[in-house]
């Protein structure tokens, strides 16, 4: 499960379950004590003392909201329908149940206008969620991406074998090999005589400076880099086939390694690869 895949949308459906769970202690009608009459006593039931009510409104909105919630952090099928599928069937049932019983009620109480507003907001979540761009925004802001460790003041970073730029470190006293025309050359003489590099040498220090230093990878080479998707997408395997392997969260940090067409091969961060077909507005770290 991973927490940060919530959205906007998700923060108001969690909201308006809680908002149902409390009105369904709250009374669901109303009534007018008559003068000289003492009602201190007299208690008006909840959805608590109706078990219909109570299952085909408050707890239908509540079982929707979880189900909801459920298929966006742990993506499941049952009977090729979506968890979410079935949690948003679940919510419009239960406004539709709140709302007629509500217009059946001579003088409704706080907990069926309660039930009411919250089943309302409950529904809407869940049908416009993955459809309003504000409501599909992630509700936990992306963690920002690894830095690179700075070298201390003065110092030089760490390069290994083959990284771009590295240079081979001379032995204390000693000089770097110079090719022909090094400042300080002397011209004249003749070959293997002071004053003038041997002809073998003078090869050999061209070929050294044409060469890439360090193993510096060669121009347009792919360079990894760290991106976020905007919304769900999924992972398909390099071997082409059509159903995904894992899905991208938004709000998570990937590795892109490799460009492949239009795609990318992004790494999870469990160690799986494969292709993000869709690269539309992904945020680069």
């Amino acid at each position: 499960m991973n927490i940060r895949s919530l959205t906007r949308g998700d923060g108001v459906v969690i909201g308006a379950a809680v908002v149902l769970f409390i009105a369904s202690f709250l009374d669901l009608a109303g009534y007018d004590c008559p003068s000289g009459v003492d009602c201190s006593r007299f208690n008006s039931p909840n959805a608590w003392d109706s078990l219909g009510l109570l299952m085909s409104v408050f707890l239908a909105g509540i079982i929707g909201a979880a189900l909801v919630i459920l298929g966006r952090l742990a993506p499941r099928k049952v009977v090729g329908l979506d968890l979410g599928q079935f949690g948003t069937a679940f919510t419009v049932f239960a406004l539709w149940t709140a709302f007629w019983t509500i217009i059946d009620v001579s003088d409704a109480g706080a907990g069926l206008i309660l039930g009411l507003l919250g089943t309302l907001v409950l529904a809407a979540a869940t049908v416009a969620g993955p459809l309003v761009p504000a409501l599909k925004a992630p509700l936990v802001g992306a963690p920002k991406p690894p830095q690179a460790v700075q070298p201390p003041y003065g110092g030089q970073p760490n390069q290994g074998y083959g990284y771009p730029g590295a240079q081979q470190q001379q032995p204390y006293g000693g000089q770097q090999s110079q090719g022909y025309g090094y400042p300080g050359a002397q011209t004249g003489g003749q070959p293997g005589q002071p004053g003038q590099p041997d002809p073998a040498q003078v090869q050999a220090a061209q070929a050294q400076q044409s060469a890439p230093q360090g193993g510096a990878a060669p121009a347009g080479d792919f360079t990894p880099f760290w991106f976020a998707v905007p919304v769900a997408r999924p992972l398909y395997g390099e071997d082409g086939a059509p159903n995904p392997i894992a899905e991208l969260a938004p709000g998570t940090w990937y590795l892109a390694v490799e460009q492949r067409g239009q795609g990318l091969i992004a790494q999870t961060q469990d160690g799986r690869r494969g292709v993000l077909q869709d690269t539309t507005g992904i945020q680069r770290g």
